[in-house]
């Protein structure tokens, strides 16, 4: 939906199962018609696409596309910000690390990102900017030597330069942004400048470079890493680097003694890598690459240091979690205060809590419409307090 000071607020669809376009347009009609006739129902609402490969492949073909515009036109919607992140599957199969690949080494993940781009130069409206979100390079694990950094950086070149031929061609303002996350290769605000200046190095001077290339800020991811979110916005800001979209996430915390442990372990899946980074009091943090591993390495120590653990597990905006567990959402509070104090960081907004099919009961109430326009609801409310609500 268009906020005041042409900002856009959308849900990103990969809540929903799809591989195929069939599908993802099924999930359209089945639930993101059923939310906006509940939140936007007078009003041109913005739909945050998920589109896998499979998907985009078909969506490409010429009539398959022209019926998708027609059907937005229908029905008052309209495409801002395509999630680019997951390539294949994302739900009901494991998917853990291997969200990333292929990572940003591959020509696939090139491809793949050039082609959601095409798309995207064709559904976002005339006049308004188009975002697609992407992996932060690569997973920590996959990288082991400079050709693969090198690899990366000659990949998101060269999709840097699809974007601003195409934005030549269309007037459009595109552009895609990397997503840091624990674990990633670039996980937290250090990394990613010190890639971003890896990459300007690359090629001096080239403008292309910071005007089609920047950062989405996942408010939980953030939070996990323990960040300040006025400190990170601030270095990223100082750097030149663009916000290209803020996800509104929320992540789960918790002083890890052992009945919050043993209450997390109803949290853990075979389909999402839940990192969790703990702190302790002297400042460090101790990273775990899931909650198994968190807990098994607790349950390892005599004395246990963590005074708080940070889990990256998306729950709905508007839960309070009960017991031990807390939320992060003062972070994302943060976020948005800033964001109303300074408008012009961020146009793109997206409600991202992918987790609803491995939620645990208590976190998932009703149909996964109700909490997503519940979602909203917090949202909305958020946004009129800092004077960002809708135009």
């Amino acid at each position: 939906m268009r906020l005041n000071h042409g900002l856009h607020l959308a849900y990103c669809t990969n809540v929903h199962r799809g591989v195929t376009w069939a599908e993802t347009f099924s999930a359209l009609e089945q639930h993101t018609l059923v939310v906006k006739e509940a939140v936007c129902p007078d009003a041109p609402y913005a739909i945050g696409l998920r589109l896998g490969d499979v998907a985009s492949r078909e969506l490409s073909d010429p009539t398959r596309l022209r019926e998708f515009q027609r059907w937005l036109e229908r029905h008052d919607c309209y495409v801002f910000t395509i999630n680019g992140f997951p390539f294949g599957r994302f739900h009901g199969t494991r998917v853990k690390e291997q969200v990333y690949a292929p990572d940003w080494t591959a020509p696939a993940r090139l491809a793949y990102t050039n082609r959601l781009f095409d798309l995207l130069a064709t559904l976002v409206p005339s006049g308004m900017a188009g975002s697609v979100s992407t992996l932060p390079g690569s997973f920590k694990e996959f990288i082991h030597s400079p050709e693969q950094e090198r690899a990366m950086r000659t990949n998101l070149w060269r999709c840097v330069e699809h974007m601003a031929k195409l934005s030549a061609e269309t007037g459009k303002d595109l552009h895609l942004g990397l997503e840091p996350e624990p674990f990633g290769f670039c996980e937290n605000t250090a990394e990613t400048i010190a890639f971003f200046a890896a990459l300007a190095a690359d090629r001096p001077n080239d403008p292309r470079l910071l005007r089609h290339l920047g950062v989405n800020y996942d408010a939980c991811h953030f939070a996990v890493e323990f960040e300040q979110p006025a400190n990170a916005i601030e270095a990223f800001t100082r750097q030149g680097i663009r916000l290209s979209k803020l996800h509104l996430s929320n992540a789960l915390r918790l002083a890890p003694t052992a009945p919050a442990r043993q209450r997390l372990a109803q949290f853990q899946d075979g389909i999402y890598l839940h990192q969790v980074i703990g702190r302790r009091a002297d400042g460090l943090l101790n990273r775990h690459k899931d909650i198994d591993a968190a807990l098994a390495a607790a349950a390892g120590k005599v004395a246990f240091s963590d005074e708080e653990w940070r889990v990256h597990f998306h729950i709905p905006l508007q839960t309070e979690p009960e017991n031990e567990f807390k939320n992060t959402s003062e972070d994302l509070k943060e976020v948005l205060r800033l964001l109303g104090r300074n408008p012009t960081l961020c146009q793109h907004l997206e409600i991202e809590t992918y987790t609803w099919e491995v939620m645990p009961a208590a976190y998932r109430k009703g149909r996964v419409e109700d909490q997503l326009i519940a979602e909203y609801d917090w949202t909305l409310n958020q946004l009129r307090e800092n004077k960002l609500e809708k135009s």
